[in-house]
């Protein structure tokens, strides 16, 4: 099941200057990681006391090759991808597949941050929609 929107993707090569604007919206960064399967480092932004509301993520490459350079080559920066919570990411990803969506990952990968896992689809036109479905893993139980 979805569960909600967890975050908006925006691709850029500038991470600083796109972290600057967004800083002047309001809003300041309340996490950060690499997701290295994709070659790519991922910022995440809210708005202050919202640390669990919908992030912005800045999303820039590590290294060459990484899963936005074609994206930042053809189109520029900007809107990169929907990501959207989900309790059961491989029941999701064969619902969504059942439903038009073409899947980008053969298995799911380690996001950004701790205890994500990511999978990615695309949805052709006429929305030609990139679309991550984010599953968490439970906390470790404290001892």
């Amino acid at each position: 099941m979805i569960l909600g929107v967890d975050h908006v993707g925006l691709a850029t090569a500038e991470p600083a200057r796109a972290g600057e604007q967004l800083a002047a919206l309001g809003m300041v960064r309340t996490d950060h990681g690499r997701a290295d399967a994709y070659g790519v480092a991922c910022e995440f932004w809210n708005l202050p006391g919202d640390r669990a509301g919908t992030a912005v993520e800045l999303v820039s490459p590590t290294r060459a090759g990484s899963a936005v350079d074609g994206r930042l080559a053809g189109q520029g920066p900007g809107l990169y991808h929907l990501a959207l919570a989900v309790d059961d990411l491989a029941g999701e990803t064969a619902r969504l597949r059942r439903s038009g969506f073409l899947a980008l990952d053969a298995e799911p990968c380690r996001g950004a941050r701790p205890g994500m896992s990511v999978a990615f689809l695309y949805l052709p036109e006429p929305a030609e929609l990139l679309v991550e479905l984010v599953h968490y893993a439970p906390p470790a139980p404290s001892r």
